[in-house]
């Protein structure tokens, strides 16, 4: 069994397949997931578990270069959009248009749905290298 980081195995083996520059989701329990855009469902109650909550545990796994976030953020949800920058401080934000984010997802290896209940908390993460 094993002992740290990841233990969920679909996320865990999502993370283990990323290369340079391929985009991973995670995201609030309303949002729309594109179909042919694998859903790994780890809602179980409201605010269980929370984005940040998974967005910690992913990045202990994942180096992130570059993350996308919905230009919504700054005005609907500012304390998320402080929680990310604090996680991500030298990780480079770009931002777009909310429309455009959920367009988006159908690039992404796989979408994380989380139990988060708070608007605009959704963000897509580009991998980086190690080396």
């Amino acid at each position: 069994m094993k002992k740290t980081g990841i233990l969920n195995s679909e996320v865990a083996a999502v993370v283990a397949g990323m290369g340079h520059m391929d985009w991973l989701s995670i995201g609030d329990a309303g949002m729309p997931v594109p179909a042919g855009t694998k859903k790994i469902d780890l809602c179980v109650d409201k605010e269980l578990p929370s984005f940040m909550d998974v967005l910690q545990n992913v990045l202990k796994e994942l180096k992130v270069q570059k993350i996308y976030l919905a230009d919504e953020i700054k005005d609907q949800n500012p304390a998320q959009l402080e929680n990310i920058k604090q996680a991500l401080p030298d990780v480079e934000i770009e931002f777009m248009p909310h429309s455009q984010l959920k367009k988006d997802l159908a690039k992404t290896h796989a979408f994380i749905r989380t139990g988060e209940m708070t608007p605009y908390s959704n963000i897509i993460l580009e991998s980086g290298v190690t080396f």
